[in-house]
């Protein structure tokens, strides 16, 4: 009896400390108060800068973008834009990021190292009407080798856009590719770009002609609403957020075949980390964030959030996850609240 309560007292003692040193490793993690309207992050690596698109709430006539130190969250300058901000992505090559501005059908070019609006350019200029809707930006996808910006433009039926980085000019709109298509992801290497919609497929453009060259029902049996997609470009795997069932699935992308369905909450946003062989995923509805081995497909650790996790981004070194965090609100009862930023220390 002795020995056992002996045994039993180091047993305890073990998980104590367990926890407690679980809990020391998660104490650098940190939620900043931001602003209104808060929706996609970009990270510069060039001066270890998070950039945060907002929208700034509906009565604001305009939107921002905010320059946030990435170890304190301090905003350390407010970039205001014409038109509402909404998604992000950055060169890092030439150091320009581009802002979609969603509601005015947009894109809009920024210079990350001084923070002055460059250039917008108007994706879909047709007025909205009885019977019209112009398609609206969503996903920004940046190729630094051929210095083209790539945005998903959601409708009944979407497209995607195709950008000159340097001079802001159309160049190219590929059409058809689905219902509400609204995740992104490019193989530069490879030269394609792959493209998610509510129709439950994985379409693939071929960069070098901007058509498309082969869609595919991922998973028919149940109803699917993948709304982003992240790459695994090494591996040759997609992963893929669904909105509709409580998985994240991932594909391989040599025959479009499901490799294997992790049991998360239903999905927003995802990130592939790999230099960690980890995924990062949103989960707004349950408040959270799965950060998942996808070498073994399991949850290592689930991050509880302080409102309705939106999108991510990572740090130069992938040791730092930041997530964008909205407030509940309706337009009847706009959230109260600033939106707000976590880092998550991994």
């Amino acid at each position: 009896m002795k020995s056992l309560s002996s045994a039993l007292r180091v047993t305890l003692l073990a998980t104590a400390l367990f926890s407690a040193s679980g809990m020391l490793a998660h104490a650098n993690d940190l939620t900043q108060p931001i602003g209104k309207g808060a929706y996609e992050l970009a990270f510069s690596p060039s001066d270890n800068t998070l950039f945060l698109a907002a929208s700034q709430g509906r009565d604001a006539p305009g939107g921002a973008v905010f320059r946030l130190d990435a170890q304190n969250l301090a905003i350390k300058q407010t970039i205001p834009t014409e038109l509402k901000s909404f998604g992000a992505a950055i060169n890092p090559q030439t150091n320009v990021l581009y802002i979609g501005n969603t509601v005015s059908s947009a894109l809009t070019a920024i210079d990350a190292v001084s923070g002055k609006v460059i250039n917008t350019l108007v994706l879909d200029g047709r007025q909205r009407g009885e019977g019209v809707r112009p398609l609206q930006p969503r996903e920004i996808a940046v190729d630094t080798k051929t210095n083209r910006v790539y945005v998903t433009g959601l409708g009944p039926q979407s497209v995607v856009w195709v950008v000159d980085g340097k001079t802001l000019q159309l160049i190219s709109v590929v059409p058809n590719t689905g219902k509400m298509a609204t995740g992104l992801a490019l193989d530069s290497e490879r030269q394609k770009l792959y493209v998610t919609n509510a129709d439950g497929e994985l379409v693939t453009i071929n960069t070098r002609t901007n058509a498309i060259e082969q869609r595919e029902k991922i998973s028919g049996d149940k109803e699917h609403f993948f709304l982003n997609i992240a790459l695994d470009t090494q591996g040759q795997r997609a992963f893929l957020s669904d909105s509709k069932q409580p998985q994240v699935l991932v594909v391989d992308l040599r025959d479009r075949k499901v490799i294997q369905g992790i049991a998360v909450p239903e999905s927003l946003a995802l990130l592939f980390n790999a230099q960690r062989n980890e995924l990062y995923v949103t989960h707004r509805k349950a408040g959270e964030v799965s950060i998942i081995d996808v070498s073994s497909y399991k949850v290592k650790r689930s991050v509880k959030t302080a409102g309705l996790p939106n999108s991510l981004a990572l740090s130069a070194d992938g040791s730092t996850l930041y997530v964008s965090v909205k407030q509940p609100g309706s337009r009847k009862e706009p959230p109260k609240d600033p939106d707000s930023v976590m880092r998550i220390a991994l």
